[in-house]
This record gives C-alpha cells, sequence and structure tokens, in this order.
C-alpha cells in the first residue's frame, strides 16, 4: 500500500467515523450523556445543526474573499490585438530563408501532364 493510499484510507475513516457520530448526536443525542460528556442535551440538537452551518458559511466566505484576493490582485491580461501582434511576427521569424540560387532542374520534381495519368 503506497502511503497516498494510507492517507486516503485514514481520510475515509475519519470522514466515516464523523458522519456516524454527527447522524447518532443529530438523532439520539441522550448518548452524550450516557458516557458522560455532558450533564444535559438541552441544547445539543441546536448546536449539532448550528456548527456545521457555521463552518460552512465561513468555508464558503473564505473561498469568496481568496477568489476576490485573486482577482485584485492578478494583472489585466493583454489586448488580442496585442496578441496577435506578437504571434505574426514569431510567425516571420521562424520562416526560413529562401535560398538565393535556385535548386537545379535535375532535383526539381517533374510536374506531370494530364495526358501522363
Amino acid at each position: 500500500m503506497s502511503k497516498d493510499q494510507a492517507i486516503g484510507g485514514a481520510i475515509l475513516a475519519v470522514c466515516a467515523l464523523v458522519a456516524i457520530l454527527y447522524t447518532v448526536t443529530l438523532f439520539y443525542p441522550d448518548w452524550l450523556v450516557k458516557i458522560g460528556l455532558l450533564n444535559s442535551t438541552a441544547n445539543v440538537g441546536f448546536w449539532v445543526i448550528a456548527i456545521p452551518v457555521f463552518v460552512a458559511f465561513v468555508a464558503i466566505m473564505l473561498i469568496g474573499a481568496w477568489i476576490g484576493w485573486t482577482m485584485a490582485t492578478t494583472p489585466p491580461p493583454k489586448p488580442i490585438e496585442e496578441i496577435t501582434t506578437e504571434m505574426e511576427e514569431k510567425k516571420e521569424e521562424s520562416k526560413p530563408e529562401e535560398p538565393a540560387v535556385p535548386a537545379p532542374a535535375s532535383v526539381a520534381p517533374e510536374k506531370k501532364k494530364k495526358s501522363d495519368k
């Protein structure tokens, strides 16, 4: 088993355990009193809902802030006219120069006549 597979298995196990504990606490909060974590289950139902909603809300706000920061600090793109001009200049520079002396006739390919088909 590779390191990535081990980390993936650990993430899977932790997420499954948290999901099970969350579901049990949501529908049967008395188990927290029975194991001694709480003295009363008066507000457990509220907090079981409120905490994940709060965490999700803050996470979405952080993602939005990150997108805004990225947009604010990224320079604007070049205008399309400038890009096309650069591309045309590169094409002209990369064209091989044609030889000044034409190739000998014996090397040049012969053109076929219509009757030679």
